[in-house]
């Protein structure tokens, strides 16, 4: 299984995607599931997979050749955006129907779906969610991300975060965090997570890096998103029971775990720099 999630924000794209995969019977453990196009000054895109690593492969394959033998019609040839997931779709469903007849005899599924993310000089930056069937549908203002692959667990904090006016900044640590609450559910999606930002009008990708459990900025989310809900559900109002027994409405800060040593390091840090 896999999870990547696209985001759309007033100042460009986030893209983050896990790297876990199984290839069937070749068993491949670590894949990454991000595709880079990039132009700088003409366009940019992104491209992530969930699905089938086989017909994964041969789409990316297909936009590559495409673009290096200079076709009539590839990702350097649009005007639109729309046009350019269009064509990625067609890539899709052909590369499914080349192996689709001997994988429906074998029981193997050779679907996939893909989020393709970008900006062409003279539009504004757009995500589309393309489906195995080669159609596809945009992220808007009032839908502001896509998700591809084990979606449910990583979620919540979208809906309640995400808005078109979040900043770049803050949508990638969502991101994140959203991938850090799907690994913590479900062990088919797994470190490392790419990240890549494209920001709005600078025709070329921005920021990217790998995140692995080592990463001090990894783990410094992942423990501190941790303790934040727990004091969050910790300081939520107590039910009427522990109100007649005299209880406070905020417990004690006493009351929380004790902190672990990368927090103890942490806080001995933060002490020594107010000195």
């Amino acid at each position: 299984m896999t999870y990547c999630v696209g985001i759309q924000v007033e100042e460009g794209l986030v893209f983050a995607s896990d790297t876990r995969t199984s290839a069937s019977f070749d068993d491949v453990r670590v894949h990454t599931k991000m595709h880079v196009f990039d132009f700088p000054g003409e366009c940019s895109f992104v491209l992530m997979s969930a699905g089938n690593l086989g017909t994964t492969q041969a789409v990316v394959s297909r936009l590559q050749r495409d673009l290096d033998d200079g076709a009539a019609v590839s990702l350097r040839t649009f005007r639109h955006l729309f046009e350019a997931a269009e064509y990625v779709g067609r890539a899709l469903v052909a590369a499914q129907a080349q192996v689709s007849v001997a994988a429906q005899q074998n029981g193997v599924s050779v679907e996939s779906t893909l989020i393709l993310g970008g900006q062409i000089a003279g539009e504004s930056p757009g995500l589309f969610l393309i489906y195995p069937l080669g159609n596809c549908i945009a992220a808007s203002p009032e839908t502001p991300y896509l998700q591809i692959g084990e979606s449910k667990y990583g979620k919540p904090i979208l809906d309640r975060i995400i808005r078109n006016d979040t900043t770049l900044e803050d949508a990638s640590r969502c991101a994140l965090v959203s991938l850090d609450s799907t690994i913590r559910s479900n062990v088919s999606v797994g470190l490392p997570i790419d990240l890549a930002l494209l920001r709005a009008g600078e025709l070329k990708l921005g920021e990217r890096m790998r995140l692995d459990a080592d990463t001090p900025l990894y783990q410094e989310i992942h423990e501190n998103w941790s303790l934040k809900l727990e004091a969050a559900v910790r300081s939520l109002p107590h039910f009427p029971w522990e109100r007649a027994a005299g209880l406070p409405d905020t417990p004690p800060a006493q009351a929380q775990r004790p902190a672990t040593p990368n927090e103890e390091a942490m806080a001995n840090q933060a002490a020594q720099q107010q000195q």
